[in-house]
């Protein structure tokens, strides 16, 4: 008898190929069956009218720190992720030293906008090697599977310690010892290795990250690490030095070039982003990637559903004011009590007649991009809007906040200042940043559409007070498969690239497609009722530290491994997520403890 079945769903099986209508039976956590079926079951659910899809891999989130003390992996699993891939942008919490606990989380706290003190009180820190940690996850059962690379700069600040700044050389010891260590992760079960080369990402003190100017010698040796293995991936994320306006990208692609070479031709991808000051950029990027696959490489690129877009509250890391100095004055107090000291003519007046102070620079994580926007607000308020009602997440000029200051013939900072008012200064103003020059979304679509992008970039776990994109996935669904007026594209596709495309890209072939012999990882959803609700910040992160979250509406259940971690739109309570061993064929089955009983598994590469 099969353990549950699904029955009159569209079934989307994530292949590409076109829906049709079937039942689905599930078994040991497995599809069994897609078809007409008639046997019994010890559960039926009902998805007329749904759609049946696989549950999708979410390639870069970055729970590293909240999964050792959170099971539930919110937000990213009210939006049908049944597997979340930790580690990206060579940040994470192990390998570690006892010494270095507080070095980690200002990297982390700096790079990703997750409050220092919530990491502090949160973290369980019951390891030391990356082995013991993917033991630790291990011991906490979570909602989905877990996938780990092993990050950059936790790896060199372990080898190298104080020396680990950045621009220092790491010396010949000093890889080998980087590149064995993350041998050992390899054979542990971590899938692969990420870095980070980004000039805006600074750790909470101001200072670069530890790995940011590692040299070509440096990231071939570690690298080596992967060469002839059967798993093995490396991730990047880079701006080619943007910041300092000093444009090396052709330097910094060879450098890729090499950094993969030298893992053995491994599967790799890098974050795809299109920036104002070199808007056409990332069809340079493309265009490398595509010769790295001409001769042989499988490279991917990392691509977002929509604009990178800074969400601007007075509870929120970032508003307009937050420089003023008559706003700083008050900074500290409680929120209804800022409101009232806002609300006095006297201090609105004397704000708006100021200039912002610098708030980057040396001891803040902010970049010095930050001062940049903060001294242009008239201009950047033609692109700040109010997210609206329903949400619009590809808004035109006209509903600008500065194009309702021009229509009221007002200065733009004082529709600023009034907008960040409403609600009781709980009001959330969308700032998109990043691909969205055109003022739409079609250089995100001709991205989205290209033969090697991933959807990518959600950053779920990540950017607390800043950005709420752990909902791409569902956006994915609405906005470019239901909603958009035109180019649209069809579901089928969509499915297939958060589904099957990001699995195999990781060398997971047991998930991704709802065909007999893989995982029951599975969504059925309610496309018509289908909708994402108004982010809201909420203080649930240790510490009271607050953070962005968004709910989704019209996801009837989410299997993963067969058990129904999420009904009608709210998680159950079932736990059968656990660490994918990547690269080993014994699998622990669903709640098992390190060191206990092991079952035979498809899951990794064989």
């Amino acid at each position: 008898m099969l353990d549950l079945k699904i029955t009159g769903g569209q079934v989307i099986d994530g292949t590409g190929r076109p829906a049709f209508h079937a039942d689905v039976g599930i078994a040991g956590g497995r599809v069994v069956e897609v078809g007409r079926i008639s046997g019994p079951a010890g559960r039926t659910i009902d998805a007329d009218g749904a759609l049946v899809t696989p549950g999708f891999t979410d390639i870069h989130t970055h729970y590293d720190g909240q999964a050792s003390w959170d099971r539930e992996l919110t937000p990213s699993t009210w939006h049908g992720v049944t597997t979340v891939v930790m580690g990206n942008c060579g940040v994470g919490f192990a390998p570690v030293r006892p010494t270095d606990h507080d070095r980690l989380i200002a990297l982390m706290e700096g790079v990703e906008d997750i409050p220092g003190t919530a990491l502090a009180e949160g973290l369980t820190w019951e390891w030391e090697g990356f082995p013991s940690y993917l033991d630790a996850l291990d011991r906490l059962e979570h909602t989905a599977d877990m996938v780990c690379h092993v990050p950059h700069d936790a790896l060199r600040v372990y080898v190298m310690g104080e020396r680990a700044v950045a621009g220092a050389e790491a010396t010949d010891d000093d890889i080998a010892r980087m590149r064995a260590l993350l041998s050992e992760a390899l054979d542990a079960g971590a899938v692969g290795f990420s870095t980070g080369r980004s000039d805006t990402h600074r750790a909470a003190t101001g200072e670069y990250t530890p790995a940011s100017e590692a040299s070509r010698r440096e990231l071939v040796g570690i690298a080596g690490a992967l060469a002839g293995r059967s798993h093995g991936v490396l991730q990047a994320v880079s701006d080619f030095d943007f910041l300092r306006e000093v444009q090396r990208f052709d330097e910094e692609f060879e450098l890729l070039d090499a950094m993969v070479d030298a893992g053995g031709g491994c599967p790799f991808s890098l974050s795809v982003l299109q920036r104002d000051h070199v808007p056409a950029q990332y069809l340079q990027i493309l265009g490398r990637l595509q010769r790295m696959n001409d001769r042989g490489v499988p490279a991917r690129a990392q691509v977002a559903p929509r604009a990178i877009g800074v969400m601007l509250g007075l509870e929120a890391t970032f508003h307009p004011f937050m420089g003023f100095p008559s706003y700083k004055e008050i900074a500290g107090l409680p929120l209804a009590q800022r409101v009232v000291a806002l609300r006095e003519p006297a201090r609105r007046q004397r704000i708006l007649s100021e200039r912002s102070t610098p708030v980057a620079g040396d001891g803040s994580p902010l970049p010095r991009l930050a001062d940049e926007l903060l001294g242009q607000l008239d201009m950047l308020a033609m692109r700040i809007f109010r997210l609206g009602d329903p949400l619009d997440y590809e808004p035109t000029p006209d509903t600008s906040l500065g194009a309702e200051a021009l229509r009221r013939g007002i200065p733009s900072l004082q529709v600023l200042y009034d907008a960040l008012l409403e609600d009781d200064g709980q009001a959330l103003l969308y700032f998109p940043l990043l691909n969205y020059t055109g003022m739409d979304l079609e250089a995100v679509r001709t991205m989205l559409t290209h033969p090697l992008s991933l959807p990518g970039l959600s950053d779920g776990g990540a950017h607390v007070g800043t950005i709420c994109d752990a909902s791409f996935s569902t956006y994915l669904l609405t906005h470019w498969g239901r909603d958009r007026a035109s180019g649209r594209l069809p579901l089928e596709q969509l499915v297939r690239l958060q589904a099957r495309e990001t699995a195999r890209h990781l060398g997971l072939m047991d998930r991704g497609e709802l065909t007999p012999g893989q995982r029951a990882d599975v969504n059925i959803i309610d496309l018509q009722r289908l909708s994402l609700d108004r982010p809201q910040l909420h203080a649930d992160l240790p510490a009271g530290g607050k953070r962005l979250l968004q709910r989704a509406r019209g996801y009837r259940a989410t299997l993963v491994a067969g058990q129904v971690i999420l009904e009608d739109d709210e998680l159950t309570g079932v736990y059968p997520g656990r660490v994918v061993r990547c690269g080993q064929t014994q699998q622990r089955p669903p709640g098992a403890r390190p060191g206990g009983p092991a079952q035979s598994s498809s899951s990794a590469v064989q």
